[in-house]
């Protein structure tokens, strides 16, 4: 069910995540399914809610930067500096885990991804729980993150005990995941904080994911995710101007965009405006009964780097052979 986050419903989340319960909770990037990172049975109901491979590793969501010790074994100086410049905020740092750090939060691998949440429903669950709660995205594995409350009841239903409505999303798309484990910075999820504002704080340019081999396995990193159900690809103006009456189209700078469509929507021009409303997008599309979606390209400033990387897994992830991001 659907709840306002009172003191009282707070309250009872934290309840039911100590009894082993799934509870969905708002965090400023998407709506995560929530459950006691402490308890191996209750992350494992996260796995079988969203149908996810069991390899795939959880991120821990913490209260306060002071609890890293009992997560991590070893904190580098970049990562104090880093929670210091970004906590709470859309940022993921992976460590080397804390040898009771469970393996079904870990995806069995010797890291852990940790974070603090920036919206103050998350902040106070978490501090009223007063453990980490490991929270991926509320959604089926593989599909669209939800941005909303209804998003997640859409997806998932009474497999949740408790969806905690904190209003629409703030930044829209899954945090930035930067490794710490291996001896050097690595970027391997993009996320709304870039190279650039990491190197500014940690004085060294990470390398991104595809420069290393030995890279850990994290959240959202696979080549097809954040699909919709309907095919979809990215297209050019010219194209968007000559697509046939059956497409959805998601625009950002066609003008006098024709009005036969099944559905159209103008993004914000953006990129923060448009990575919040993202996913909402996609989801809107996907209802509208179109035969396939047709996204308008974007610029190739790293300001869109993480657009473009969640777009260009859903492109796979929908099933279209043609992925021009």
């Amino acid at each position: 069910m659907i709840v306002s986050p009172t003191d009282a419903h707070l309250a009872r989340a934290a309840e039911l995540l100590h009894a082993g319960e799934l509870v969905a909770l708002p965090t400023e990037t998407v709506y995560g399914l929530g459950a006691d990172a402490n308890n191996p049975v209750a992350a494992a109901r996260i796995f079988a809610a969203k149908h996810r491979p069991a390899d795939h590793p959880l991120i821990v969501h913490l209260a306060d930067a002071g609890q890293l010790p009992a997560w991590a074994s070893e904190i580098p100086p970049e990562a104090l500096a880093l929670a210091r410049a970004f906590w709470p905020g859309p940022l993921t740092l992976i460590l080397k885990k804390q040898a009771s750090v469970s393996d079904v939060v870990t995806g069995g691998q010797d890291t852990v991804g940790l974070r603090i949440p920036d919206h103050p429903v998350a902040l106070a669950l978490l501090r009223a729980f007063g453990g980490g709660i490991a929270a991926p995205s509320a959604n089926r594995f593989g599909r669209i993150s939800p941005t909303t409350a209804q998003h997640v009841w859409e997806e998932l239903g009474d497999s949740v005990a408790m969806i905690l409505d904190g209003g629409a999303c703030d930044v829209g798309i899954e945090s930035t995941i930067l490794d710490l484990s291996r001896g050097e910075p690595v970027i391997l999820r993009p996320g709304m904080i870039g190279r650039a504002a990491i190197a500014a704080v940690i004085g060294q340019q990470p390398r991104l994911k595809g420069e290393r081999t030995d890279a850990p396995r994290v959240s959202g990193s696979l080549v097809a995710h954040y699909a919709p159900r309907t095919p979809m690809r990215m297209a050019s103006a010219a194209e968007i101007l000559a697509a046939p009456a059956h497409c959805a189209v998601l625009q950002r700078a066609v003008e006098h965009l024709p009005g036969r469509y099944a559905m159209s929507i103008d993004a914000p021009f953006d990129a923060d405006g448009y990575a919040r409303e993202l996913y909402a997008n996609l989801r809107a599309l996907d209802a509208s009964g179109a035969q396939e979606i047709l996204v308008e390209t974007l610029p190739a400033d790293s300001c869109w780097d993480a657009v473009h990387d969640r777009l260009g897994r859903a492109v796979v992830g929908s099933g279209h052979t043609q992925d021009k991001t």
